[in-house]
């Protein structure tokens, strides 16, 4: 009786390196092995398959109808093979696979968005999967393994997360367009400790909502906040709508509501956090984060030369 399991790929090859010589001689010299050598491999794979697979004579190897048949089957057997080790390979390299990656609100108006672009030029193999969440649901997707990759205004620390700094995001104070202050060069945060505020709850961003209590307390007053939002776009809308004012991300500014001016606030800013689940890291993970490390490093770099003229 057959067994196939002995069959090896190492037999197929050596056979499909004489199908193409069609001479043991020059067959042994392309696969490094000796006549002798590879003679025997044939023999064993002719008892594996119980066939004869060449009719071998003085001057010439011709193959049998069972070699035909397994010529066939080898080439597409061996061409296989080929291409899962070249997908197995490119997988661990980090150019094939699913990339789930969150964001911020008005995150992807930053270098994200160059991350983003980068990340799919150099791995078009990649899907890559978008999701715009708060802070709260991204650090729950990622602890749950839903998400490969966050990027978060602020991230608490968690044992079961990674989190490193990606960028410090300006913050700026956000007026109604019709605002008694909405001409002056810079607004003092103190001169808004009358007015009504709209602010986003602590559980949707909870370090930035620390960050935005901080600065008005460092004013000298605790915000009267008049309405909760949730959307950093309903947040804007409403300050438009002249219902209070509020204190948001730069990045919001490129939404163009013309229902809100924007003013700075020196030395104000917000961390914006790359973050992952602990432990191993997948190869297309690992890839994503050196793109976003060299946009990191380019950022700053501009950002020095740019203080330092």
């Amino acid at each position: 009786m057959i067994d196939p399991t002995r069959l090896e790929l190492r037999h197929l090859r050596y056979f499909r390196e004489v199908v193409d010589e069609l001479h043991f001689g020059r067959a042994a010299a392309r696969l490094a092995v000796t006549q002798p050598t590879l003679s025997v491999q044939i023999r064993q794979l002719e008892q594996t398959v119980g066939a004869r697979l060449f009719d071998r004579h003085t001057r010439h190897v011709r193959l049998t109808d069972a070699g035909r048949v397994l010529d066939d089957a080898a080439r597409r057997i061996l061409r296989e093979v080929d291409v899962a080790v070249d997908a197995t390979r490119q997988a661990q390299a980090g150019h094939v696979g699913v990339l789930r990656v969150g964001f911020g609100p008005t995150l992807m108006l930053s270098t994200l968005a160059h991350v983003v672009r980068t990340y799919r030029q150099k791995h078009p193999g990649v899907r890559v999967d978008l999701r715009e969440q708060t802070t709260g649901q991204q650090m729950d997707a990622l602890v749950r393994g839903d998400l490969d990759v966050g990027f978060v205004r602020g991230a608490e620390a968690d044992p079961r997360l990674h989190a490193e700094l990606f960028a410090r995001e300006p913050l700026v104070v956000a007026l109604p367009r019709d605002h008694r202050l909405a001409g002056a060069a810079r607004v003092p945060l103190s001169a808004l400790a009358a007015d009504p505020w709209v602010l986003f709850p602590r559980t949707v961003a909870p370090l930035l909502h620390a960050r935005v209590m901080e600065l008005c307390e460092q004013a000298g007053f605790r915000p009267s906040v008049v309405q909760d939002s949730r959307e950093v776009y309903t947040t804007v809308g409403l300050v438009g709508a002249g219902v209070g004012v509020t204190i948001v991300p730069d990045t919001v500014r490129r939404m163009g509501w013309d229902g809100a001016v924007y003013k700075p606030i020196p030395r104000a800013s917000v961390q914006v956090a790359l973050v992952r689940p602990s432990g191993a890291v997948k190869p297309v993970v690992e890839a994503f984060l050196a793109v976003a490390r060299t946009a990191k490093r380019r950022v700053y770099a501009g950002a020095t030369s740019t203080n330092a003229s």
